[in-house]
């Protein structure tokens, strides 16, 4: 297996780079606080300047360059390979430094079953520990798919080294075409995880708000069953806010019934955008977008809580701005990890 060295001007820190990995990767592996989000080319967090070597460009079309940061040379390192020893330059932050760095396993697909009419939950087995804090990701490689795919985990960390993934169906996407159609008990999948830095802050004494929409549940989930097992809730109050199109899309309660305090301590609010798009469809719950429900049920108290999210980017990107700039939510109280 081919080793490349790696070192990050003006910081004196060097680490290496094998195999596959990719330099963001490589670099959390080793403890280097790389800044990073979606670890898949749409955020443009992880961009580094090439100073000596050459690399592959896994996706050299990634969103996350915009066309000065390619006029400028600049790079993603989620989305390079070194072929040579490396210098680059990057300003590393402890913020970023992994509190378990990043392992990959094999692992073995057990069973799955159907959460919504588009989002099913996997459930995989490794033969060490299911190592990963709640709310973080992994990256899957699957069989037939080119480059590894990033799902969050919906259940916590343990020992038994069970792994379970809520993934949505995505529409002519070749990695859920896989795992929805032509995955069978006993296949086999590498796990490389876990990855993101919204994970639940256990030391944090403040009332927690989750916020999801589409297959940003499961990460919510596991901030819910994390603080609940945790004994969190004993102290504190958790608010579940879960954004739909249609009332078909709505789920939840399942999941978090399941766990202590739920009705007393947690506190579970359905919202759905579009109640009628679906004839004969009924819904009695809030409707419109889930950031607007957010605000009409904390109004000027936002200001109280620790914030966590995951969804598709509007909503991400919405609710971090009304938080930051319409109720000046500190910065440090809010978690997420944008996905595109």
């Amino acid at each position: 297996m081919s080793q490349h060295k790696i070192s990050v001007h003006g910081e004196d820190r060097v680490f290496l780079q094998s195999g596959n990995d990719t330099i963001l990767r490589a670099a959390l592996r080793s403890g280097i606080g790389f800044p990073y989000e979606c670890n898949s080319g749409g955020c443009g967090s992880c961009k580094f300047e090439l100073v000596t070597g050459d690399v592959e460009s896994i996706w050299p079309e990634a969103p996350g360059l915009t066309e000065r940061d390619r006029r400028k040379g600049r790079l993603l390192a989620c989305q390079c390979r070194a072929k040579s020893a490396l210098g680059i330059k990057i300003r590393t932050d402890p913020a970023y430094e992994p509190i378990q760095p990043p392992k990959r396993r094999s692992a073995r697909f057990v069973e799955s079953h159907d959460v919504t009419h588009d989002i099913r939950e996997f459930r995989f087995v490794t033969e060490d520990k299911a190592a990963f804090l709640a709310g973080q990701y992994a990256m899957l490689s699957i069989p037939g798919v080119t480059e590894p795919r990033a799902y969050s985990m919906s259940n916590i960390g343990n020992e038994l080294g069970e792994w379970q993934f809520q993934i949505r169906r995505v529409p002519h996407g070749r990695a859920t075409e896989r795992l929805f159609h032509h995955l069978h008990a006993g296949d086999e999948v590498e796990i490389d995880g876990g990855y993101g830095v919204a994970f639940l802050r256990t030391e944090v004494k403040r009332d927690i708000v989750c916020v999801a929409g589409g297959s940003g549940l499961a990460p919510m989930v596991s901030i819910a069953r994390a603080a609940s097992q945790l004994g969190m809730l004993d102290t504190r109050r958790l608010h579940f806010f879960y954004g739909g199109r249609t009332p078909a899309d709505i789920c939840g309660t399942s999941f978090l019934s399941e766990l202590k305090g739920y009705d007393e301590q947690i506190h579970f609010y359905p919202v759905v955008s579009l109640p009628n798009e679906i004839p004969g469809s009924q819904w009695s719950g809030e409707t419109g977008y889930v950031h607007d429900a957010v605000q009409r049920v904390f109004e000027e108290s936002l200001r109280e809580f620790e914030f966590y999210f995951a969804g598709p980017p509007p909503m991400t990107q919405t609710l971090q701005e009304m938080l930051m700039v319409g109720y000046k939510v500190p910065f440090d109280q809010i978690h997420f990890d944008r996905f595109f």
